[in-house]
């Protein structure tokens, strides 16, 4: 299996960090090939704009979802956004590995979506979500928060994390990327906060390190996140009445 682990973290020497390179040893110590785009480290550029699109459609005006697709259908991609839509397409497994900001992915990831999910390329009308163009392949999400679970469940204090992924998992899904269910890692105390003695947590980071090793390994046997395709919406998106997610509570 071809593996793309896409890392998130401004610091080598994070616990995201050290996730990343603990799915590298696993993965590789069980004969599959692991390719790192560290968005960091690489000095990937998040904020698309007019600057990265060096032959324009339109020197006018610039509409991003234009440029994208001329781009894409010209050969004319920056060489970076080039460069990550390889390693997708190699990719039989895609691990992003970031932590929780403000409730969301940081915004260097974002950018990583924003650009490298290519209008007329990577997805399009006709070519999104069960006939997304990477459909076939699957992502798992590893995320690392700051607060402990509690805080996380459906009443807790920091929002209820299904529905803090959902946008995340919504997009990749919208490329037609199977979505396993996230790894989380929850209370990754810093900044002068803490929830536990330093020895007990300590202890959890390596719970936490050899829980994902275990995962890693058994990958196989997981089964995506079930979302709705096409054959289940009517002509305006909505689920057919039949679907039995219409009747969910």
């Amino acid at each position: 299996m071809q593996v793309l682990i896409v890392h998130c973290h401004p610091e080598p020497r994070s616990f995201n960090a050290a996730l990343t390179q603990i799915a590298v040893d696993t993965l590789e110590e069980l004969g599959h090939q692991v390719e790192v785009s560290d968005l960091y480290a690489e000095g990937f550029d998040p904020v698309e704009g007019p600057g990265h699109f060096d032959t324009r459609r339109d020197n006018e005006r610039f509409a991003p979802l234009d440029e994208q697709r001329h781009a894409f259908e010209s050969g004319s991609l920056p060489a970076d956004v080039q460069r990550e839509i390889a390693r997708l397409e190699r990719a039989d497994l895609v691990i992003l590995q970031f932590p929780l900001w403000w409730h969301a992915q940081p915004a260097m990831l974002k950018g990583w979506f924003d650009r490298v999910f290519v209008y007329g390329g990577i997805y399009s009308g006709r070519m999104r979500y069960d006939r997304g163009r990477l459909r076939g392949k699957r992502v798992l999400c590893s995320v690392t928060t700051g607060s402990p679970a509690p805080a996380f469940s459906r009443d807790g204090r920091g929002g209820d994390i299904a529905a803090l992924m959902w946008p995340i998992h919504c997009s990749l899904y919208y490329v037609g990327l199977e979505v396993l269910p996230p790894q989380l890692n929850y209370g990754i105390q810093g900044g002068g906060l803490s929830y536990q003695s330093e020895a007990g947590f300590r202890d959890q980071l390596e719970a936490d390190k050899a829980r994902w090793a275990s995962r890693l390994k058994s990958l196989d046997g997981d089964t995506p996140i079930a979302f709705a395709g096409w054959d289940d919406w009517d002509e305006d998106g909505v689920l057919k009445p039949e679907h039995p997610a219409r009747w969910r509570p």
